[in-house]
């Protein structure tokens, strides 16, 4: 390489750098640092609130096999899977409905797009404790709606006290308010595919199905595996609603909803093990990266659309 060419590319490089440097220091900061300092905690008792009497001890991997016998993270992380194995796909079909419904030139339609979009703006925590409120087995909307539609032949339910409910009834909120989300993201990718294949489909004869299973699909195919992608990771961060759920009072047994991170979270800040909570976050951190590779292996992309 010729020194002028060489010294180009050079101060290019350093602009890159330099560009990127702010966004690489905050991810150190904050994903980075306290990855590896949760890493180091896993392998000692370290507990929330210090005590001058019984110092931070390294224990190796006591913590590890511990959690290997803890039939609660069992419980947990088959919630988790359940959760993600159901609500990614749903979610995902779902929105894309969404999205082939409100792809028209239509008068009103970004009224509806709004709509759709709305609860998507609304905090996870006021969501949570909305439809806390429409699970009531008395007085909620949803036992009032499923006797009209049923002409009271399904009795009320006690969505959020049964164990076989509680975990269906928080899928449908989370699918619910994060639906809209994945419907712009669809919307986007609809838009951008050319509207000269479908009239040649047309003059073809083809009809709306086989444009959508061979013209939509098809171009559809990088939109979907990032919707998939993200709908998996924001599924396995579950935390927010089951929380509240179970802090609203008389619930069903916790083992029967509780998530990975719920668990994290009170045996680090509720039972002070902060120790055991960092490996828990650790292994949970490796299934979920293990997961996501796994997943963008089989689901790859194409760079290119002939």
């Amino acid at each position: 390489m010729s020194t002028p060419n060489y010294n180009r590319y050079k101060r290019e490089s350093l602009t890159a750098y330099a560009f990127a440097a702010p966004a690489l220091i905050l991810l150190s900061l904050f994903l980075l640092a306290p990855f590896l300092l949760a890493f180091g905690f896993s392998f000692t008792d370290q507990r929330l609130i210090a005590n001058d009497q019984m110092a931070t001890e390294f224990i190796g991997m006591r913590n590890y096999l511990r959690l290997f016998d803890d039939d609660s993270f069992y419980a947990a992380l088959r919630n988790n899977f359940l959760f993600v194995v159901l609500v990614a796909p749903l979610q995902s079909a779902f929105a894309l409905f969404l999205a082939l419904l409100v792809n028209k030139h239509a008068r009103g339609i970004k009224f509806f797009r709004t709509i759709y979009f709305m609860p998507v703006a609304t905090t996870m925590a006021v969501v949570a404790v909305i439809w806390s409120l429409m699970y009531s087995p008395d007085q909620g909307l949803i036992n009032h709606f499923l006797a009209f539609v049923s002409f009271d032949l399904i009795g009320p339910q006690d969505w959020l006290r049964n164990p076989m409910l509680v975990l269906p009834a928080v899928m449908l909120m989370s699918i619910w308010q994060g639906v809209g989300f994945q419907m712009l993201v669809f919307l986007a990718g609809l838009q951008a595919i050319p509207v000269d294949l479908y009239e040649a489909a047309m003059l073809d004869g083809a009809s709306r199905w086989h444009q959508f299973f061979y013209i939509t699909l098809p171009l559809l195919r990088n939109t979907t595996i990032f919707v998939l992608l993200t709908t998996t990771i924001y599924a396995f961060q579950l935390f927010t609603q089951v929380q509240i759920i179970a802090n609203s009072g008389s619930v069903a047994p916790l083992d029967s909803f509780r998530t990975v991170v719920m668990l994290m979270v009170q045996e680090g800040f509720r039972n002070g093990k902060l120790g055991y909570a960092s490996a828990l976050s650790v292994i949970f951190f490796m299934i979920v990266l293990l997961i996501s590779i796994l997943q963008r292996f089989l689901l790859k992309e194409e760079r290119q659309v002939q």
